[in-house]
């Protein structure tokens, strides 16, 4: 369940809570509350573990890539291995095989930026995400204290008995 809608079904539980005469106390209901802060519980470390979930296949995406440049430079190498067996052509074949390298270098480092532009992208935005939810989190407590102390400010002591 989305950490917005537990926040929500637990902001509507406080306001169905029966208010407790003379105090600025509200009675809710117990089991419901630690249910629904158990699913809070269990939903923001959902959040945590699609970050280290983007890790992971940032790092797989690396490692991927970091083989096919080796891959790429050991064709590389046999390729020019193979060229300088021939007197005629091995300056061509020299010329070719640092190309490919450079090649295969350029292209695991694009990989790797193409990678970490993703992983970042998505973090900011699962921050961005969790930013908003704790400034409403932090939004509705400031509401709940500023009704509390409005309450507060408006209760009327009790009227003292007349004197006979």
């Amino acid at each position: 369940m989305d950490i917005l809608q537990l926040i929500d079904r637990l902001e509507e539980l406080f306001n169905d809570g029966k208010a407790i005469p003379f105090t600025h106390n509200v009675a809710v209901d117990e089991d419901r509350m630690l249910d629904i802060i158990d699913q809070m519980r269990i939903a923001i470390p959902e959040e945590v573990k699609k970050a280290q979930q983007l890790l992971s296949q940032r790092d797989r995406v690396m490692a991927q890539a970091q083989e096919e440049a080796n891959r790429t430079l050991q064709l590389a190498r046999d390729k020019a291995d193979s060229i300088i067996s021939k007197d005629n052509i091995v300056l061509e074949a020299q010329r070719r095989a640092e190309q490919i390298v450079a090649q295969a270098r350029a292209d695991a480092d694009a990989t790797r930026r193409d990678a970490d532009d993703y992983v970042i992208e998505t973090l900011q935005r699962l921050q961005d995400e969790l930013e908003r939810y704790l400034t409403q989190v932090h939004n509705g407590i400031r509401k709940l204290e500023e009704e509390k102390m409005q309450r507060a400010a408006t209760v009327t002591p009790p009227p003292k008995p007349n004197a006979v």
